[in-house]
């Protein structure tokens, strides 16, 4: 009888040999970065060869491995490199980069069950609690990313509001809640509220003051007058880092307010939650402690692989209430590969979830809070040098403060938003730089988001030289 076909190598030797060479060409595309383009565009007969048919026939590892190394890994996004400025991105490590291999080595399903990886997400979400001096009833799962956390977070409140029974019954009472953010917090928030049933009607967009802090005053009137019509207030998302220019909502009034209306207070802190790792920013997200939740990205900051994002809830029980089943076929057990409840799928919407922990584990154990928070404090420090001599040069202003590490900027001009649009595309288009752009009081900004560790003082004064050329060319 002939063996059953296999997937393994025939001749591991050889395959080891390939592996080896792949693997080199990983560390050589990190550690060759600062010395290319920042992005290039993928030229339209390359595009065209991902038009070929479904393949029905295999081919060598080592050919696939060269189309990749032609075809592929050339025209990546850029967000590696040091002058990736754009996006609220973070550039990954080789120890990351390693500790994705190892996950995917062991391959394990990390929606439950009884085995390592399972418990090095409790060990993370344990530091993570301890991070953010969350109580000991804290849970929490990683996830793609705070996109998902965040609409993981307005559930849980949800179903907090309304009662479990919501999750059979569906929303017939949902029309009478009313959530609360700034104008100046991330979209997915918004799409959090869709996502949910609830509606992005029932997302109360709250205006901003002059430093781009959510309005108090305005918060508080809009909570009083929705009461007054009868319906609910029962969420407040604050922003530690909003993705524009990086502001800080003010998190413990925020705090006080919740507790006075008996609001759950949610904190998307994809951006700055991590300012805790630096002594110097720790007092800019004071009051998030108190927070109901939190919602996090450890691919930004912390500069793990993507994807890796964190929802940390301080009420296990509310947590679980939104999306703990039961189901024959997930048993959970005593003793054996059933045990280990409650399971991470306990606590998010996933049951099939890669061993994505693996990554920020090693990058937590490999570089220590401590040094992880000097980068992190390094970054707005640049971000600062570059708002100094964005005001030295009379041809640019800037057109926001800098709270962390984003800064807004634009080329002085008649046509100011054109200019400044062309000049960004320009940079992108010519592997210089890649910012990116946004409207701050509706002028279109230059925006630098200084997230990657690669940069340097010296690549973000390359950016101002080669704005102020470009500018100049009208």
């Amino acid at each position: 009888m002939d063996e059953a076909p296999t997937l393994d190598p025939t001749d591991w030797e050889a395959f080891r040999r390939q592996a080896h060479a792949m693997l080199d060409d990983a560390i050589d595309h990190v550690r060759d970065l600062p010395a290319g383009p920042v992005w290039r565009p993928m030229p339209p007969e390359v595009r065209a060869g991902f038009a070929a048919p479904l393949p029905v026939d295999g081919h060598p590892l080592e050919d696939v491995h060269a189309v990749f190394r032609e075809r592929i890994l050339p025209y990546h996004s850029g967000n590696a490199h040091p002058r990736f400025v754009g996006w609220v991105q973070g550039g990954g490590t080789p120890v990351g980069m390693m500790a994705e291999l190892l996950a995917a080595a062991m391959n394990p399903n990390c929606g439950g069950r009884d085995h390592a990886a399972i418990e090095v997400e409790r060990q993370i979400i344990r530091w993570m609690r301890e991070l953010f001096a969350f109580p000991d009833t804290t849970t929490g799962i990683l996830v793609t990313g705070a996109s998902l956390a965040n609409w993981m977070a307005v559930v849980t409140a949800k179903t907090r509001a309304l009662g479990r029974a919501t999750r059979a019954q569906g929303l017939a009472d949902g029309h009478r809640l009313r959530a609360y953010t700034s104008v100046a917090t991330h979209q997915c928030v918004e799409r959090a509220m869709e996502m949910s049933g609830l509606g992005s009607d029932a997302l109360v967009r709250i205006p901003t003051g002059p430093e781009h802090r959510v309005d108090l005053a305005a918060l508080r009137s809009a909570i009083a007058a929705d009461r007054a019509r009868g319906l609910t207030p029962f969420l407040v998302v604050a922003s530690a880092g909003t993705v524009d220019v990086g502001a800080i909502d003010p998190l413990g009034e925020i705090a006080d307010l919740a507790a006075r209306e008996q609001m759950w207070f949610h904190v998307d802190g994809a951006l700055g939650a991590f300012s805790v790792l630096a002594p110097e920013l720790r007092g800019l997200v004071a009051g998030i402690e108190r927070a109901d939740s939190i919602a996090c990205d450890f691919h930004k900051w912390l500069q793990v692989p993507y994807d890796a994002g964190m929802l940390l809830v301080r009420d296990g029980e509310h947590h679980a209430a939104a999306f703990a089943g039961e189901a024959a076929y997930l048993a959970r057990g005593d003793r054996g590969l059933s045990a280990g409840a409650p399971w991470p799928t306990d606590f998010g919407p996933d049951l099939s979830r890669g061993f994505r922990a693996l990554k920020v584990w090693f990058t937590l154990s490999v570089y220590g809070v401590r040094r992880l928070g000097e980068v992190i404090a390094s970054t707005c420090a640049l971000a600062r040098g570059l708002a100094e001599r964005i005001a030295r040069e009379p041809e640019l202003e800037l057109l926001a403060p800098v709270a962390l590490d984003i800064v807004c900027f634009r080329f002085r001009h008649s046509d100011a938003d054109r200019i400044n649009a062309t000049i960004v595309t320009d940079l992108q288009v010519d592997g210089i730089a890649a910012p990116s752009t946004t409207r701050i009081g509706g002028a279109l900004a230059i925006r630098v988001a200084i997230i990657n560790h690669r940069c340097r003082a010296a690549d973000l004064e390359r950016l101002v030289d080669e704005v102020l050329v470009r500018g100049r060319r009208g």
